[in-house]
Formats: C-alpha cells, sequence, structure tokens
C-alpha cells in the first residue's frame, strides 16, 4: 500500500521554500527535496517534519 506524500502540497500552501521548511524541522533541504520526490529517508527525517 502506498501512502499519498502530501509534503509538497503542505508546504506550498503554508507558502514555505523548502529551505525555510527544512530550517523549521531540523532536517536539510536535500531532505525535504528527497522526501517530496518520493525517495527514501530515514523516519526520524520524517517524524521531525511531521511534528516539529
Amino acid at each position: 500500500m502506498k501512502i499519498k506524500n502530501n509534503l509538497k502540497e503542505i508546504r506550498e500552501a503554508q507558502m514555505l521554500g523548502k529551505t525555510e521548511l527544512a530550517k523549521l524541522a531540523g532536517v536539510s533541504p536535500l531532505t525535504i527535496d528527497r522526501i517530496e520526490r518520493g525517495m527514501p529517508c530515514r523516519i526520524k527525517s520524517q517524524r521531525q517534519i511531521v511534528f516539529d
């Protein structure tokens, strides 16, 4: 089962750039880019974005 990745839509709705979101979440902009493109990343990074 594939879960739809809405990170880009949510980020754009909040008018945030990848760099801004990365800074707020404590991850790198590359991590944000990888998640938005559906590439794998660490669960810890995903949690930081969701819960921070």
